[in-house]
């Protein structure tokens, strides 16, 4: 079940959420929503820099570097997405 349809059933039921709840609910969301972004970025870019007939070994050269920096930027984004977050500690009234 992803973790969208999880959410959704979650909002949409009759009892309310307790805060751990909806905490760990809304970090799987964040998780599955970077990932589901960062491979469609992944996606889009894979097209973009391959190599053309009319491409030169200077332009060749110039368009993996690109595509090497724009990588990067992708992994780091999946790697902050998939990263948990860190919470303060949830206190309610029986711990304080």
């Amino acid at each position: 079940m992803s973790a969208y349809s999880t959410a959704f059933r979650a909002l949409t039921s009759d009892r309310p959420l307790r805060p751990d709840e909806a905490a760990r609910l809304l970090a799987d969301l964040c998780k599955e929503y970077g990932q589901e972004l960062a491979d469609a970025i992944e996606r889009d870019l894979s097209g973009q820099f391959r190599r053309a007939p009319t491409d030169t070994d200077g332009a060749f050269r110039r368009k993996r570097r690109d595509y090497g920096a724009a990588m990067r930027v992708v992994n780091a984004f999946r790697h902050l997405a998939t990263a948990s977050p860190t919470l303060p500690p949830q206190h309610n009234r029986s711990t304080t």
